[in-house]
Formats: structure tokens, C-alpha cells, sequence
């Protein structure tokens, strides 16, 4: 007999007892003699026996997992998030399918059919820098499974979500420029449709204002990895008068901006100050260290399972849009202190 894909059937054939008696002694029931279940639990553990999560799910009415779709695995800030989601699902007794996007809408949407053919109990998303309608999306919320954005919501939609203030924390980051003297700022920019990108340009312009300083076209730049700096950075060091200052859409594009300046042997913040978003262990690890936006991804985490599964437990609970309030670290690559 392959003792693949065993059953409860094959197990109470073996023994030559019912299938449900196998089933209660799996579940050591006080009414299933002590030998019975002995002998159920070593053929178990002998033929290497796991439950059927789908056929479980089918039974109950639910899996107790959960589906995460994030658009980078290795990026710091959803590793954070990663952890916070985890913490909460396993205090819950849930478990996790993991699920990366790669920032392309058509991984996106295969992951979508793989978490609804899993029968996951909710499903929580980060949507992709490509992404620019949301039909996968709404067949969730048509099947009346509990979604909750983070990060990166889906505004047209009504769903729960979890967000930074990220407006604001653009606003705080070249309010702190502007203070230390720096007014030819330029702004590396995200893609146009996502949110989080026009809200920290929205924030960016807002300091701006406030200084009574208009940036033109040219200093607002789609620029969002590190390839892309390394092909625009270096033009944009041959301006004259030079920028004084970069506010970058996120740390990875900031340090590398800050490894092209040193290497055109200019000083950082004396002659070029930077700042970023996110906070990640990048931002240590720069030489001076970057200054950046701290964006919470531990607690963003803890927040969008929280919401994800009192929406599971509530599927009526009015609709929820959480604000994580910001926090700007500051470091060497603004600060001369």
C-alpha cells in the first residue's frame, strides 16, 4: 500500500475498526478505549497521517488560514510586516500562506486564484507598483471573503485597510530639510497610480509651500530602485546650481543616491543632504547613516490581521481605515550633529 495521501479509511481498514472511530481517537474522545487509541495514534504517526486541510475546512467552514500577498519578499519593510501579521495569526491559532507578487499584476492575480482555490479564510494585500484595475480584487469581496489592504490600499474599493500617514511623513522629512537650510530639493518619486506615491508628493509640495518655494516639473523624478538611480542621479549632478537635497520614496532608492554622490566626491548633508522612507536596516548601515521615515511595518502588521480577523468574526463590523502615525529619525545624512 503507498502510504501517500493516507486516509482516515485506510487507517480504520488496517485496524478493522469504523472510520469514525478512528476520527475520535485521533481526537483522543474519552469514549475510545485507551488501546484504540493508542493503536490509531502509532499507525498514524507510522504512515506519517495529516489531516486533509481542505476536506477540514469543507467539514467546519473554515480553514483557520490566512493568505498574504506582499509584493516583495526581501524588501525590509514587508518582512516587517510579515512578523506582525504572524504574531497576531498565531496567537489566533491561524495559519499563513504566503504569497509574492514580484510587483506584477499578472503574479498578482494567480495569486489571488491560489489563495480562493486554498479556501483561506480571509486574505490581506499590499497591491503591486504595476497594478491599475482591481477586478481580481473585487471577485474577493463579491465572494464575501474578508480582505484588508495594507501599505498599498486600493482606494476605489470598500475594504478595510492599514496605512502610514505617508503625506505626512513626507511632509515631516522636507519640513526637517527646509530647516536645515536646504531649498533645492528634489523629489525621487513612485509610480503615479499607487497612493503611497502621490501622497508623499502631495507631502513634499506641502513643505514646499509652506516655504513659499514652487519645484518645477524636473524636480519631481520617477525614481523608485536602484537601477533607476543609478541612471538619473548622476544627470541630475551635472545641474547647475546643484540640488542641496534629495527626499527619496524609500530607502533603497536613498542610499543608493547616497553612494552616487560620495562616489562624485561630494559631502553628505554639507554639500547634498538625503532623506528617505522607511527606516530599515539600511538606514544604519549608510555611511553617514540615512535619515528616514519611519514607517511601522511590525505595527502595521499586528493591525491589518487584527482588522482581518474581527472582520471574519464580524463580517458586518462597519468598514475600518487605520492611519499609523509617523515618525522621522533623524541621522548624518541631514544632520551634520
Amino acid at each position: 500500500m503507498s502510504k501517500e495521501n493516507i486516509t482516515i479509511k485506510d487507517i480504520a481498514r488496517e485496524l478493522g475498526i469504523s472510520p469514525s472511530t478512528v476520527s475520535r481517537a485521533l481526537k483522543d474522545h474519552p469514549d475510545i478505549s485507551q488501546a484504540t487509541r493508542d493503536a490509531v495514534n502509532e499507525l498514524a504517526d507510522r504512515w506519517n497521517y495529516r489531516p486533509n486541510p481542505i476536506a477540514l475546512s469543507l467539514k467546519s467552514g473554515s480553514s483557520k488560514t490566512i493568505g498574504v500577498i506582499i509584493p516583495d519578499v526581501v524588501h525590509y519593510f514587508f518582512s516587517t510586516v510579515i512578523s506582525g501579521i504572524e504574531d497576531v495569526l498565531y496567537k489566533r491559532d491561524y495559519n499563513m500562506i504566503l504569497c509574492q507578487s514580484n510587483e506584477l499584476m499578472e503574479q498578482e492575480v494567480k495569486n489571488i486564484r491560489t489563495l480562493l482555490s486554498s479556501r483561506v479564510d480571509g486574505i490581506m494585500a499590499s497591491v503591486t507598483k504595476t497594478t491599475r484595475e482591481f477586478g481580481h480584487y473585487r471577485n474577493i469581496i463579491d465572494k464575501n471573503i474578508p480582505l484588508v489592504f495594507f501599505d498599498r490600499a486600493a482606494e476605489e474599493l470598500a475594504a478595510d485597510s492599514v496605512v502610514i500617514d505617508d503625506e505626512m511623513g513626507a511632509y515631516k522629512a522636507v519640513n526637517h530639510l527646509l530647516r536645515m537650510g536646504k531649498k533645492r530639493i528634489i523629489h525621487l518619486s513612485g509610480p503615479p497610480q499607487l497612493a503611497i506615491a502621490r501622497n508623499r508628493r502631495n507631502g513634499f509640495l506641502k513643505a514646499m509651500k509652506e516655504y513659499r518655494l514652487t519645484p518645477s516639473d524636473d524636480d519631481i523624478i520617477k525614481c523608485d530602485d536602484i537601477e533607476t538611480a543609478e541612471e538619473i542621479i548622476p544627470e541630475l549632478l551635472k545641474r547647475s546650481p546643484l540640488p542641496e537635497a534629495f527626499f527619496a520614496v524609500n530607502d533603497l532608492t536613498a542610499a543608493q543616491t547616497l553612494m552616487i554622490i560620495k562616489r562624485h566626491g561630494l559631502r553628505i548633508p554639507e554639500d547634498i543632504a538625503i532623506v528617505g522612507f522607511t527606516n530599515s536596516q539600511i538606514a544604519t548601515l549608510t555611511d553617514p547613516g540615512l535619515t528616514s521615515v519611519d514607517q511601522k511595518g511590525y505595527e502595521m502588521g499586528q493591525i491589518a490581521a487584527t482588522l482581518l480577523l474581527e472582520r471574519i468574526e464580524n463580517p458586518r463590523k462597519p468598514m475600518q481605515n487605520r492611519v499609523i502615525t509617523s515618525e522621522l529619525v533623524i541621522r548624518g545624512s541631514s544632520s551634520a550633529r
